[in-house]
């Protein structure tokens, strides 16, 4: 129990703690949590597991719709991308397919590591840009 409460108190003060682009990689990794729980409660016959499993991706797909930042040019390709995984989702809901959330578990793995290797350069550029302006 003791256990059980510093590890939720360390979850969510990495969450207060995090940067934007550290939470939009948490968000990726719940995404791509949530698909897999979905994909084993249907092994399971847990529809019901499955069901709110989905829902949760659902809502994280939702939450990078809303915060997508328009004066990007990416963020039109982004918002297709998002709105067709959603729209996936809803139809892996209805019929507890496995093989639609492994479509979308692609996209959310892609996703990612793209994000993921976004981090990085940008990471790199930090001290290029800091040592030009001295």
């Amino acid at each position: 129990m003791i256990a059980n409460k510093a590890t939720e108190q360390y979850k969510e003060n990495s969450i207060f703690t995090a940067s934007p682009e550290e939470l939009t990689l948490m968000l990726y990794n719940g995404l791509i949590k949530f698909i897999m729980q979905a994909q084993m409660a249907i092994d399971e016959k847990n529809i019901q597991k499955a069901h709110n499993c989905i829902i949760k991706a659902e809502n994280i797909i939702c939450e990078f719709q809303a915060t997508l930042d328009k004066n990007y040019d990416v963020s039109n390709n982004l918002a297709l991308i998002y709105d067709y995984m959603n729209r996936r989702l809803v139809d892996a809901s209805i019929k507890k397919d496995k093989e639609i959330l492994n479509e979308v578990l692609g996209f959310a793995k892609d996703l990612r590591d793209t994000w993921t290797q976004a981090m990085k350069l940008a990471k790199q550029q930090i001290p290029k840009a800091q040592q030009m302006a001295k």
